[in-house]
């Protein structure tokens, strides 16, 4: 299993593919660093060659972040704006959408499973008898 940036890319996906396991690399900049490393797109990940594994981690250091800075970079600014309590910010903070959509209905996704709230436990035979 190949080993890029530090994530272990599948071996038996077409390279082009398997580089979008890393976070913050899709299909379009995956192409883009295949074509500046020099590597055909479609050569199996188990097929690389250590020098090929080479340019392509080259390329991506080259061309910005990804991984652990990415996922730092995009933490500290949903910190941000929690901090300076925009509206944006409190929508993170209260765990509701950011971007617009209603929540009367839908947006499980975001809130969770339903809370229902005022439904009392039945006694049992057990509590009532002593009762």
């Amino acid at each position: 299993m190949p080993r890029i940036i530090g994530v272990d890319i599948p071996k038996n996906k077409r390279i082009e593919i398997a580089l979008t396991y890393i976070y913050g690399i899709g299909r379009t900049r995956s192409n883009r660093i295949l074509f500046q490393a020099g590597v055909n797109p479609n050569t199996r990940a188990k097929d690389l060659t250590e020098e090929e594994i080479t340019h392509i981690t080259s390329v991506i250091q080259k061309e910005g972040n990804v991984e652990g800075d990415l996922r730092r970079a995009v933490t500290q600014n949903v910190k941000r704006l929690m901090d300076i309590h925009c509206y944006r910010g409190t929508r993170h903070k209260k765990g509701l959408p950011t971007r617009g959509q209603r929540t009367h209905t839908n947006a499980r996704t975001r809130k969770g499973p339903k809370k229902i709230a005022g439904i009392k436990r039945k006694k049992t035979t057990a509590t009532a008898a002593a009762a």
